[in-house]
């Protein structure tokens, strides 16, 4: 007792006895009673790191990192804050997300009050990480998306055309940065259309497979409900039909994600259909608009 910091993420996950018990329960309080028992009270810190990062970035694939700042910010950690960001800079992936992610976590073990308050109000995660969320900020979680959506210099796109906008919002009206934050935002939803290829590589990105790893010890059989354009099966409402396909589309997925260079060029097959063209014209006159 008192040697050991104990920091756990309390956010439960069913095991496989809950589909054969309806009494089943997660014994969540004796747990924690007994680990402060063993580790004491001032050394057993605990947080649902699995909610709050889905509440602030959409996703519990930052609840990782999440901990890590929290274990950092109570002493766990030998290292500078500065040292754990640069590693997660170098690693090259989600860096922004990771990084913010990162600080929550710190923030977490120093205000978990204000934290918990801010998780429990409604709203998306949008909003709820817009809370701290600086205009840099809000550009360089774009540009690293844009950077896996599609490739760096469609991101470099971005982030120029927002620079441009952002001197010629502060020569106009100096301090502000409203103009250039509302672009920031509608030029990413039109950039980061949510395609053929955004929809495999979400499947193949390696996120799928670990959020059905924390939701299931284990998984048999995957069963993908979709409607490919090229099939145009329409149901009697004139809406697209979906149709079954079995675990073999992950390696169609995989083909179309390493594939999505062709987005919007010549010999993107999915580029001609209507809904696509549309896109694109939309993209370019706000584009345009934007000059």
């Amino acid at each position: 007792e008192g040697h050991t910091t104990f920091l756990a993420n309390t956010a439960e996950i069913m095991p496989g006895e809950f589909t054969r018990s309806a009494d089943f329960s997660l014994p969540v309080e004796r747990l924690k009673k007994a680990i402060r028992t063993a580790a004491g009270d001032d050394k057993a810190h605990f947080f649902d790191a699995t909610r709050t990062a889905t509440a602030l970035f959409g996703s519990s694939l930052g609840a990782n990192m999440f901990m890590l700042g929290f274990a950092f910010q109570h002493g766990g950690l030998p290292l500078s804050a500065e040292a754990v960001e640069k590693a997660i800079e170098l690693n090259g992936q989600a860096v922004a997300m990771n990084v913010s992610a990162f600080r929550w976590g710190r923030r977490a073990a120093h205000q978990p009050d204000f934290v918990r308050g801010l998780v429990a109000q409604p709203g998306t995660a949008a909003q709820n990480a817009a809370v701290v969320e600086t205009l840099d900020d809000i550009i360089a979680r774009r540009v690293a998306f844009l950077t896996a959506y599609q490739n760096a210099a469609y991101a470099t796109r971005y982030a120029d055309r927002l620079a441009a906008l952002r001197k010629a919002e502060a020569r106009a009206m100096p301090g502000s940065t409203d103009v250039t934050e509302a672009a920031a935002r509608n030029l990413f939803k039109l950039m980061a259309i949510k395609d053929e290829y955004e929809v495999a590589r979400l499947y193949t990105d390696g996120s799928f497979a670990a959020e059905l790893g924390k939701q299931f010890q284990s998984y048999d059989k995957l069963e993908f409900h979709l409607a490919p354009p090229m099939m145009g099966r329409r149901g009697k409402d004139g809406k697209p039909r979906k149709s079954s396909f079995g675990p073999w589309m992950m390696d169609g997925f995989r083909l179309l994600a390493a594939i999505k260079g062709l987005r919007g060029t010549v010999f993107d097959v999915f580029g001609y259909s209507s809904e696509r063209r549309m896109e694109r014209q939309l993209l370019a006159q706000y584009e345009a608009d934007l000059e």
